[in-house]
């Protein structure tokens, strides 16, 4: 064979395996939902802080967000006519209204949390972050930017698939279809009296005009709203269908894209910070934490921060230290050790700085933001250690409970004894 034709089935050859890799590629990513226990985390995360915070600041709720508030509904009102953003609290400006936003926004937090339909809880809490934190635009920190960016991506995210109320009755169901493969899955009221309401308040802020003035929020709820009730009636009588796995693949890819986007955001906010902090002058001479240390708004342990500031040295290291952490982070990310060594020291500074300059929800939330990057095995192994730990917690109770109910069954059962002595065995 002559040399040409070689060197022609060679690149045939080459080229079969890399369509072939593409193809293993493709097929992996829209068949798989990546990162399930980083999304739980997220989701976790998130909401437990936002509702955190909006319970600890419940006394105070009317003068930050409400009638009260410095920032007035007339002054929000001609703020959001130029920027044309979302709040559901400019829809009216009574104050049983702002009560059932509100409240809106802390069940809707805690509902999440526990990851009880998680798809329409996301919309819900997106809806609550956006509402409040829009009213009064300056309230916020960079905390509450972070939170704002990932209540819209949690929306797009399939974060309920483990450590959920959801994946145990998805569990509980597919548990059900193996004991008897002809049983149908029942219908599920609560989540369909949910599509029907919600789909309510979505026709009605349309033709409102309250959804704002972009137009990728209502078409991102009108695509999520009608792709929730294709879901449901795919899966309710054509489970095995091409249906189902259409709904299937471009759910994994939304999923998989949006979990992209939030790790280049994370990357980005770090990378932003830590370059900004190289152009400062008091992070250059190594006493940018020295002076926050000495203001009283961000000392809440006077003595603890006192202790700190008088070590120059401490100062100075922790200053470096955080801004070479924070412009290194992004370039680790091909290195799996190295990552995880400077992602424990970021989570170790924020929790810092949550003790020390009292940002606990900053921190919370900055927290919740890396654990995207937490390895796999360890979310396993975490939700594994505290799985036994509540079954031991049950287990204790139960064996704490059963001596008093034997003894109750003997004190019943000694009458019933056997003329020869032997006890009468009753069923």
């Amino acid at each position: 064979m002559s040399a040409p034709a070689l060197d022609h089935r060679t690149d045939r050859k080459a080229d079969r395996r890399v369509d072939h890799k593409v193809a293993r590629a493709i097929q992996r990513v829209t068949s798989t939902t990546f990162g399930r226990y980083q999304s739980a985390v997220i989701r976790i995360g998130f909401s437990a802080t936002y509702l955190f915070f909006l319970l600890r600041e419940l006394p105070h709720r009317h003068e930050m967000y409400g009638p009260d508030a410095p920032w007035g509904w007339d002054m929000a009102q001609q703020l959001i006519a130029g920027n044309q953003s979302f709040t559901a609290l400019m829809w009216s400006d009574s104050t049983a209204w702002f009560e059932i936003v509100y409240a809106i926004a802390l069940i809707s937090a805690a509902l999440l949390m526990v990851g009880w339909h998680t798809r329409a809880m996301s919309v819900l809490f997106m809806a609550g972050v956006l509402s409040l934190q829009n009213r009064s635009i300056f309230m916020g920190d960079g905390g509450d930017n972070v939170i704002h960016l990932m209540a819209i991506y949690l929306m797009l995210t399939r974060c309920g698939r483990v450590w959920s109320l959801d994946a145990r009755r998805a569990a509980r169901q597919a548990s059900a279809a193996a004991d008897d493969p002809r049983s149908r899955a029942r219908t599920n009221v609560a989540g369909a009296v949910l599509w029907v309401v919600l789909g309510l308040v979505l026709i009605a802020a349309s033709v409102t005009d309250g959804l704002g003035g972009t137009w990728w929020l209502p078409a991102l709820l009108w695509i999520l709203w009608i792709g929730e009730g294709a879901w449901w009636a795919v899966n309710r009588y054509a489970p095995d269908s091409e249906s189902r796995t259409l709904l299937d693949v471009v759910a994994n890819l939304a999923h998989n894209a949006t979990l992209v986007v939030i790790m280049a955001e994370v990357c980005l906010i770090y990378a932003t910070a830590g370059w900004y902090k190289i152009q400062g002058s008091r992070w250059q001479d190594g006493t940018a934490l020295y002076y926050p240390l000495k203001l009283d708004y961000f000392t809440p342990w006077p003595g603890l921060s006192d202790i700190l500031a008088s070590n120059s040295v401490m100062v100075m290291l922790l200053t470096y230290g955080t801004v070479i952490v924070q412009v290194a982070f992004p370039f680790t990310l091909f290195n799996r050790r190295v990552k995880n060594v400077l992602l424990v020291a970021m989570m170790c500074e924020h929790a810092g700085i949550a003790l020390l300059l009292g940002l606990p929800f900053f921190s919370m939330a900055m927290i919740a933001a890396d654990s995207v990057f937490l390895p796999t095995v360890f979310l396993v192994w975490l939700g594994s250690r505290v799985t036994l730990t509540r079954k031991l917690l049950f287990q204790r109770r139960a064996e704490a409970e059963v001596p008093g109910q034997r003894r109750g069954d003997e004190d019943e059962e000694a009458p019933r004894h056997s003329g020869d002595g032997g006890h009468t065995l009753v069923g």
